[in-house]
């Protein structure tokens, strides 16, 4: 059974190349044009949450990304989130940040946190509808599983030191 995927979209991207958008096509996204409709039980991922997303987080019901420029992000909204993580240190494998730490796009970071949590295969499939996707395994292979293998977030934290 595969975890469900959330989006908040502010509309800040192109939606053209939106990342979101397509995975919408595909059926693998439910977008919500409102934050306050997302559950509140679900995993928001968020760089500015205080916590690390480990394999301890499987238990959420649902993963949640804010599709929306950083630069415009207001974080005052997603305080009410009790399952707020941010991502460890990944690479960017997408056209428009290749080779950039930190700088994922939204399937990049759906991607990570389903690998992080077990859900290999879920990660494949999200990635595979982008011809340049599946580099972003290849680019993260080895740290993706680090992080799969860690028992909470402290340890990925110290996981991601040899990286950084």
């Amino acid at each position: 059974m595969m975890i469900p995927l959330l989006a908040w979209r502010d509309d800040t991207c192109d939606p053209r190349v939106c990342s979101v958008k397509k995975l919408q096509k595909y059926g693998l996204v439910r977008i919500y044009p409102k934050i306050s409709a997302i559950p509140k039980n679900t995993l928001m991922l968020d760089p500015t949450a205080g916590q690390a997303l480990s394999p301890a987080d499987k238990i959420s019901p649902s993963i949640t990304v804010l599709d929306c420029s950083w630069k415009a992000l207001d974080t005052g909204i997603v305080e009410g989130w009790k399952r707020r993580r941010a991502l460890p240190f990944l690479v960017a494998a997408n056209p428009g940040h290749f080779g950039r730490p930190f700088m994922l796009n939204s399937v990049e970071a759906f991607a990570a946190a389903l690998y992080i949590l077990g859900e290999k295969e879920q990660a494949e499939l999200v990635l595979s509808k982008f011809n340049w996707g599946l580099r972003f395994l290849e680019v993260n292979r080895e740290p993706l599983e680090e992080y799969s293998k860690a028992k909470d977030s402290a340890e990925i934290v110290k996981i991601q030191s040899y990286y950084i």
